[in-house]
């Protein structure tokens, strides 16, 4: 029986930024235009951490019961290590899934009706993304529905839900923020190559190779910072403070595009999931003060 030491570890606390950003960003946005609803916002904060939770356990279920964690690299897997049982992980995976439908199902209410579709369908493709007989992430598909939910639906949802609008500024923002949660999952697949390969998962890295993987990290990471100036043109240059996620980004870069393998990548996940959050709480204040 796994202790809650390792139910916490199984949840992959390390990627709840890429949960957490989006809120920042959304109201941020939100709070510009004088539209912040606080508790709205914390409201959408508890969904997305759900969803994160959920989308972890999910894939630890899936991939576990498939075997393609038994030699992965990284985080405790809790099925494919046995530390947890299949079943018990996968009734974790829908009870966060529970959380955030019955918080995101609250928010709808108090919004617009339509918000319960998107919630619906943002709860099937956390799923889906290793789950069911054809999962979208073993077919290189994982990098465009995380840009989609984790970056357009999470930012613009947020900023919608508090301001009933989608300002450009938000759209400017959700692209920011998309692109860097793809990065951390570019690196994760980047890191993992050689184990899924063996096991027969398409992840977009193994479709495009390891230095075009590389290059498109990178690739990322030039698409966040463009689409930051969108917001300051719609904004203010305040806005600019966001800039310093380059900071942490900047030894990610250097070990990405210095070849790195294996367990030397494990720190780009941890450096990107940081430039995340550092991007999300620099837009956050500055049009907060703005």
């Amino acid at each position: 029986m796994a202790t809650p030491e390792q139910w916490l570890e199984g949840a992959r606390p390390r990627t709840l930024p890429a949960a957490v950003a989006p809120v920042l960003a959304g109201t941020g946005v939100a709070a510009y235009f004088d539209e912040a609803v606080w508790w709205k916002a914390l409201m959408a904060l508890v969904v997305a951490l759900a969803l994160q939770v959920g989308v972890n356990y999910a894939n630890d279920y899936s991939d576990g019961i498939r075997g393609t964690d038994a030699e992965r690299v990284g985080p405790l897997r809790l099925v494919g290590s046995g530390t947890a049982t299949a079943s018990s992980v996968k009734e974790a995976a829908l009870i966060s899934f529970g959380v955030a439908a019955l918080f995101g199902l609250l928010l709808a209410i108090t919004t617009s009706w339509w918000l319960v579709l998107v919630g619906l369908v943002s709860i099937v493709a956390a799923w889906y993304y290793t789950g069911g007989r054809k999962p979208y992430g073993y077919r290189g598909l994982g990098e465009v529905m995380v840009f989609v939910f984790f970056g357009l639906v999470a930012v613009m949802g947020t900023t919608y839900v508090q301001a009933e609008s989608f300002p450009l500024a938000s759209f400017f923002a959700a692209v920011g923020i998309g692109a860097l949660a793809c990065a951390i999952l570019v690196a994760n697949n980047l890191r993992d190559i050689p184990t899924d390969r063996e096991v027969g998962k398409r992840t977009l890295a193994v479709v495009l190779g390891e230095q075009q993987t590389r290059y498109f990290y990178a690739f990322l990471v030039a698409v966040a910072a463009i689409a930051l100036l969108g917001v300051v043109m719609e904004t203010t240059w305040l806005a600019l403070v966001a800039l310093a996620f380059l900071f942490p980004l900047a030894p990610a870069l250097s070990i990405v595009l210095g070849g790195t393998t294996g367990r030397g990548l494990v720190p780009v996940l941890q450096r990107t999931g940081t430039a995340e959050l550092v991007y999300a709480a620099g837009l956050f204040v500055a049009l907060l003060v703005a």
